[in-house]
């Protein structure tokens, strides 16, 4: 397939370059647009209040590949519109870059996103909604990471240990594999992101189970004011009040398993 890459961990996480070395391997041909940094937490924002610049970079991709110094939602709008025309314009186009864009993948996110909570504040989500705005398939990988995973990734600034890039690798690999039959079983202009997280222990037989979003309550994401008056953001999962059926997100990587939540944005307010 012709894949547009995002992700909202900016164009450098070791996340991203490992989806895109999986789908080469899996001989998809793709196109990377990317932030310059990252984004996290940023939803489906877009940047009306200033410019943002689009570069040209090589990453060692070997494909067209650019940054843009906005946010996830920025970078496919852009990308669609400018960077690779001949998808999101009509009649023929000509450029060096004409490349009518079969799917959106944005990914893989630092950390789950899994939950009302999360699903609607992140920015790898917001990535993939703006490729269903354009009336494509979209899909959304998160890697879910302990808490010492985490930090452990954050003090060796974003290099993962080898334990986490095996699970990391195998994530992309399973990445890879779903998204021709994702991508299949999404009619044009359907308004619909496949939320898909894998397990902290994914490993290449881990099963994939389909999931709603869990019903996380998340308050008292900042800090008291400090002495000059900021309020500082302050990371935690939240508290899950979802029933017991049917089976949430947050339950299928507890689980261990894949969890694949469809998120169909046409059902809003039925």
């Amino acid at each position: 397939m012709r894949i547009l890459v995002t992700n909202d961990d900016g164009i450098e996480s070791v996340f991203l370059h490992e989806l895109v070395r999986a789908l080469q391997a899996a001989g998809h041909t793709l196109a990377v647009v990317a932030p310059k940094h990252e984004q996290s937490w940023i939803g489906a924002a877009k940047s009306r209040h200033r410019p943002v610049v689009s570069e040209s970079v090589d990453r060692g991709f070997g494909c067209p590949s650019w940054t843009v110094s906005g946010t996830p939602s920025d970078c496919v709008n852009i990308a669609l519109a400018h960077l690779l025309p001949g998808t999101a314009r009509l009649g023929p186009v000509e450029g060096p870059h004409v490349f009518p864009v079969e799917a959106v993948v944005s990914g893989i996110n630092v950390g789950l996103n899994a939950s009302l909570g999360f699903i609607l504040a992140s920015g790898t989500i917001g990535g993939a909604w703006e490729g269903a705005l354009h009336g494509l398939p979209a899909v959304a990988f998160s890697q879910d990471l302990s808490f010492e995973a985490y930090d452990r990734l954050k003090s060796a600034g974003g290099l993962p240990d080898a334990g986490l890039l095996g699970v990391l690798r195998t994530s992309a690999r399973h990445a890879a594999q779903m998204i021709p039959a994702l991508a299949a079983g999404t009619p044009p202009r359907s308004f619909t992101v496949h939320n898909v997280n894998f397990p902290s222990g994914c490993h290449p037989g881990t099963g994939i189970r389909r999931t709603i979003p869990a019903r996380v309550v998340v308050p008292g994401l900042f800090s008291p004011a400090q002495d000059d008056g900021t309020h500082r953001f302050v990371f935690q999962l939240g508290e899950d009040v979802s029933p017991a059926e049917p089976l949430t997100d947050r339950a299928a990587l507890a689980a261990g398993f894949i969890s694949h939540t469809i998120l169909d944005y046409r059902r809003l307010g039925q």
